[in-house]
């Protein structure tokens, strides 16, 4: 069963990107984030002609995540569950009925700049009702993993520049904190565990040639349960497609598993 996550930086002006692709790589699941749609404006059919069912927890012009499925969807559930005041839509879950039956999550959490200030305070929020459903899913003993934009660059292996990364939300001795907390709950940390090459990034900025001089970052990220760990086959980043055009600032990142 071949998993990806995606942040598709707007479905409507990235999906002919987003088709292309689907047709190269074939995942069987593709978790989205930030389609910036509503659900019901969700260009669904173009996907569905592929092959694809699609369930979205969209929101307008902002966030938004998406499943993309060949195989059967069941209990599907729409966002991350302790806050019932927060309409961000940043997380969906699915059980996908393959041969054994595998939990999605879809995440996109939250950026969290700018450094002190509310954005902040809800990134590290967000991330610990993060870690209690983390937990949740240890305990279930599922196959089961949570995939997508974590805003969180783990390691100074995982950009280019750490110096220039220093006091940003996304490499913040808080934010770091909280990742380990959730990672050191017994998660597995796909990439990283089938590769310790260098320069393997998920995210080059617009800006100022990112793409053109590798200046990137890695924050799309596969946190597998141990049972899901076990089935592990392979992991990969598409890379390429960033030099496409119209690209996404975000390359899929995919994991193969034996289910």
């Amino acid at each position: 069963m071949k998993i990806a996550t995606f942040n598709i930086n707007g479905i409507k002006a990235r999906l002919p990107a987003l088709l292309t692709w689907l047709e190269e790589a074939k995942p069987d699941v593709a978790l989205l984030q930030e389609i910036k749609s509503v659900d019901e404006a969700f260009p669904r059919e173009q996907i569905e002609d592929l092959g694809y069912t699609v369930e979205t927890h969209g929101q307008k012009g902002f966030n938004g995540v998406a499943i993309l499925s060949r195989l059967p969807l069941e209990d599907i559930t729409r966002g991350l569950p302790g806050d019932e005041t927060d309409e961000q839509a940043r997380w969906i879950e699915a059980t996908v009925m393959g041969d054994q039956a595998v939990r999605v999550c879809g995440l996109y959490l939250p950026n969290g700049n700018p450094v002190p200030g509310p954005k902040f305070d809800y990134k590290l929020s967000w991330m610990n009702r993060l870690k209690k459903r983390a937990q949740d899913l240890l305990k279930s003993e599922e196959i089961a993993l949570m995939a997508g934009d974590y805003n969180i660059i783990p390691q100074a292996e995982d950009c280019a520049n750490p110096k220039a990364w220093e006091g940003d939300a996304l490499y913040r001795p808080e934010s770091h904190a909280a990742y380990r907390e959730i990672l050191n709950l017994g998660f597995t940390d796909a990439l990283r565990a089938t590769t310790s090459a260098p320069e393997t990034y998920t995210f080059w900025d617009y800006q100022a040639g990112a793409w053109e001089k590798n200046n990137g970052i890695r924050i799309d990220h596969h946190l597998l349960t141990p049972q899901a760990a076990d089935r592990l086959m392979d992991c990969g980043i598409d890379s390429e497609i960033r030099g496409r055009e119209k690209p996404s600032d975000h390359v899929p990142v995919w994991i193969e598993l034996d289910a």
